[in-house]
């Protein structure tokens, strides 16, 4: 027979960064929080990283482990971004987001519903809100973001990255990619611990691009720096879809939250900045009875989403050389319109400009009809990458 226990005003399934800080907020505003997740206490594996004016006030900067003060984005010429970004430390974020206050169950949910969750064991926790924020689903041949981070040691990073600099977007010709291959880019930014993270980054490709592929395209770049590994450097690796949309108003429904709730940035990949933002505005929500979804989600983010959405879909179906007159053309707009495409919830019409703007400025002319879907619109799918070298060849 399941054993029950007192009902909740809110149960947080998932405690990832974005159910960890929504459960935190929780309560802070008072409310009775039930948290579940196998490991409550586990230090999140991937790399989180964020603009800094998009940390909500409430949480301590002493979170922020490297910042760069103004990253460069690398297309046709080298650009600095005049927005402060930043790397979190994951131990410090962790800490920020404290459960005291909570009823923590360190287990499985073999059942989410409305205002139940049923834990492996049998027990069931009753709840006004039940809140989904575990991790994403495999992508299968859904839009995609895949990345193959490198940890390489500072010292060794310098002829690329330096203590207090980053490479948002780095397009330049080193991967050794061909013109006829998907494309990618390299992200790399100091981590604050001695290190700094390369990652080969694909995003918007049907299936993603295999992490092989991604490991071959980051060593190319780096022995064109004249960096050489010693093959025993820790990696990461990301491989996740793009295209989860908001969920569906109504007062009485599981409340999917972070990733699983559409606040993955369907042209980037990020979404904890927005989980953390957003952590209040489902709070009060809960607290007033309200429509959590509805709260999180009104027109003007949906709308805001639907235009991301066009946003990636031209970007998956791009060639280099068209990606990168693409970002030439958004990086010539102003910082408002900048923050509209790669952070803002709800600023549609900046953000309508911006797409529109940057489909018109995008040279040659025939070029955009691929960004729009008029041409090449399934250029990429299956596409053959070649296989897997063995592991003692590489390095």
């Amino acid at each position: 027979m399941s054993a029950s226990t007192d009902k909740f005003d809110i149960c947080v399934v998932g405690l990832g960064p974005a159910g960890r800080a929504l459960a935190h907020r929780a309560t802070v505003a008072g409310l009775r929080v039930a948290a579940v997740d196998p490991r409550p206490d586990r230090l999140w594996p991937p790399t989180f990283s964020c603009w800094i004016d998009e940390l909500p006030e409430w949480l301590p900067h002493n979170v922020i482990a490297s910042r760069i003060p103004a990253p460069v984005v690398w297309s046709t010429s080298e650009l600095r971004i005049e927005r402060p970004y930043c790397v979190l430390s994951k131990p410090l974020l962790r800490d920020a987001l404290a459960l005291d206050d909570a009823r923590v169950f360190a287990q499985r949910a073999a059942r989410v519903e409305a205002h139940e969750v049923e834990l492996a064991d049998g027990t069931v926790i009753g709840a006004t809100v039940v809140v989904d924020s575990r991790g994403m689903p495999g992508p299968g041949d859904r839009r995609t973001a895949s990345a193959h981070g490198i940890f390489v040691a500072a010292e060794t990073a310098e002829p690329m990255v330096r203590d207090g600099e980053g490479l948002l977007l780095d397009w330049r010709p080193e991967n050794g990619a061909g013109p006829d291959e998907p494309p990618s880019f390299l992200y790399a930014v100091p981590l604050g611990d001695g290190t700094v993270i390369f990652e080969e980054t694909s995003l918007g490709l049907r299936g993603g691009m295999p992490q092989h592929e991604l490991r071959k395209r980051a060593l190319n770049r780096l022995a064109a720096h004249g960096i050489e590994l010693t093959g025993e450097e820790p990696t990461e690796a990301a491989h996740y879809p793009l295209d989860t949309a908001p969920p569906a108003k109504g007062v009485g429904r599981v409340v999917p939250f972070g990733s699983r709730g559409g606040m993955m940035h369907p042209c980037t990949g990020y979404s904890v900045a927005d989980s953390f933002a957003l952590a209040d505005t489902a709070v009060g929500a809960i607290q007033r009875g309200e429509d959590a979804i509805a709260a999180l989600w009104p027109w003007q983010a949906r709308l805001t989403y639907w235009m991301r959405m066009r946003g990636l879909w031209g970007l998956g179906r791009l060639t280099t050389e068209q990606s990168v007159a693409m970002f030439d053309s958004f990086f010539s707009a102003s910082p408002r319109g900048q923050r509209a495409l790669l952070s803002a919830h709800d600023d549609y019409t900046v953000l309508g400009s911006v797409l529109f703007n940057t489909v018109a400025h995008t040279w040659p002319f025939r070029w955009r009809y691929d960004l729009v879907g008029w041409t090449n619109r399934n250029r990429w799918v299956d596409y053959p990458f070649a296989p897997a070298v063995p592991a003692d060849s590489r390095k």
